[in-house]
């Protein structure tokens, strides 16, 4: 199993806050990967490059998720807290974020950013 630690962008357009990211990454020696609008089908295991995962054979529509993500793989405890301080510091605001489990690797894209709505909508109803 690869235990480099990894982000996966989805949803980013290319602009300067962009490339604060990329920065954040890069001063921190984290590979991070810009995933397509077509990798919501695509599992997070395969997205990681992880062994065991095939491309999924899609074809027409596919579901589009209008926010932000970022997935961190491999990023923990300290690190992760440096991670976040340093998005912070750059003001960039990104409430979908989550970090690969052995559990949620197996689902597609599309099932995580789908729960992830549903948990960003109750933690808005509690507020």
């Amino acid at each position: 199993m690869n235990k480099k630690e990894q982000v996966l962008l989805y949803g980013f357009e290319n602009n300067e806050r962009t490339e604060k990211i990329k920065k954040i990454f890069n001063k921190l020696s984290i590979k991070y990967t810009f995933l397509k609008e077509d990798s919501i089908v695509e599992k997070i295991g395969y997205l990681l490059g992880n062994k065991g995962f095939a491309k999924t054979k899609s074809e027409g529509e596919f579901f589009q998720f209008p926010h932000e993500v970022m997935l961190f793989s491999s990023i923990m405890g300290k690190r992760l807290d440096d991670v976040l301080l340093a998005l912070k510091n750059e003001e960039i605001k990104i409430p979908y974020k989550a970090v690969v489990t052995p559990f949620n690797k197996l689902w597609t894209l599309e099932r995580l950013v789908k729960t992830m709505e549903k948990e960003h909508g109750a933690m808005i109803g509690k507020e």
